[in-house]
């Protein structure tokens, strides 16, 4: 039946975003109006400079909803090229999945920043008219000249406007909701984040997931991992449920600079300062955003400028980091790089990292 059903939509053109709302042997993924409206746009390759990108191109459901070229080329593509075939971004493509949990950016308790997003966390939430980190991040690629590299706001509404979905778009913000750019592209942002927020991104899924409702077993290696991950990484990628997730989310969405050297793949005219150069304190300099490890076996390369092609070299380094020198030597965190793990237990902790992957 669901092949037959596949069929037909294919035929009719519409399987690209149809496909992923049909979830086997459960209910639909994508269910209210919001984010039936957020799924077209995520994936409306007419938002880009030359109607050959969406935020699909990066954020890929085979690449773990990061991006999909850099995942088949992690040793020679680690950052995403433009719209226009030639521009490079600075930074690999992070996934789009489980983002919807972070926080406003702010500084806590212990002087740290937390949430925001983006690698720098730019995309903060303060945004009066928004108020949240994951419609401000969307809000970015569309405009931004070395991505999707549209020219403005009108650009975009005209989009919207001569779009197959538009009637969806009326019937959530009304007939007159795209007269006003600003407000339009606002509402872009919020439905695009709905979307991301639906189970057909964020599902929760995984073997880890089936193993904590016990409904599935971990493997001896899987279970030894587990173990060595929560003495030893637990810290960063937390193991408890928090920010209102209904499991972990394998971060703390915090920052941290691990020594991550230059990456001669991205080429920068100085060094990288991360989270320091948002919030002007030299301090934070260096630090990235802690990302999820879920879905972390299907989004190579990794680390913020894809400096690690593989998941093996990514944990190695996280063990052991001497012999590279890093982009940023300020405000490096001691914990990483000398955690003494024999080679067996990365290869146990690299085993429980695959049951991280959604859709088991």
């Amino acid at each position: 039946m669901k092949k037959m059903i596949l069929s037909i939509l294919s035929t009719l053109g519409v399987l690209a975003v149809t496909t992923m709302v049909i979830a086997a042997g459960g209910p639909p993924a994508v269910t209210s109006n919001l984010q039936k409206l957020g799924m077209h746009l995520y994936n409306d390759k007419n938002l880009s400079l030359d109607k050959n990108q969406s935020c699909r191109t990066c954020h890929h459901h085979l690449a773990g909803f990061a991006d999909l070229k850099n995942h088949l080329n992690p040793y020679t593509s680690v950052v995403s090229t433009g719209s226009d075939g030639v521009s490079k971004g600075g930074r690999n493509a992070p996934t789009s999945a489980y983002a919807g949990f972070s926080p406003p950016l702010a500084q806590v308790g212990d002087g740290e920043y937390e949430g925001g997003l983006f690698w720098d966390g730019r995309a903060a939430g303060n945004s009066l008219s928004l108020a949240d980190p994951l419609a401000e991040q969307a809000q970015g690629p569309p405009l931004n000249p070395v991505e999707m590299a549209m020219s403005d706001k009108a650009a975009i509404v005209e989009v919207i406007k001569n779009s197959s979905y538009v009637n969806l778009w009326y019937k959530e913000f009304g007939n007159n909701s795209l007269y006003d750019e600003d407000a339009a592209y606002d509402n872009f942002a919020r439905a695009v984040a709905a979307y991301e927020r639906s189970a057909d991104v964020t599902k929760f899924n995984s073997k880890f997931d089936l193993y904590l409702a016990n409904k599935a077993q971990l493997t001896p290696a899987e279970a030894r991992g587990f173990t060595l991950f929560v003495a030893h990484c637990d810290r960063c990628h937390s193991t408890v449920a928090a920010f209102d997730a209904p499991a972990p989310l394998f971060t703390n969405y915090r920052y941290s600079n691990i020594g991550v050297p230059a990456n001669p793949l991205v080429p920068l005219d100085s060094a990288d300062l991360g989270l320091g150069a948002i919030v002007g304190d030299d301090l934070q300099n260096g630090k990235f955003k802690v990302p999820t490890l879920r879905n972390i076996a299907m989004s190579a390369p990794y680390a913020h400028n894809g400096s690690f092609p593989t998941l093996e070299e990514m944990v190695n380094f996280v063990n052991n980091s001497s012999g590279f020198t890093p982009e940023v030597i300020e405000n490096i965190d001691p914990s990483v790089g000398n955690l003494s793990l024999l080679p067996a237990e990365v290869n146990d902790i690299i085993a429980f990292l695959h049951t991280l992957t959604d859709d088991y």
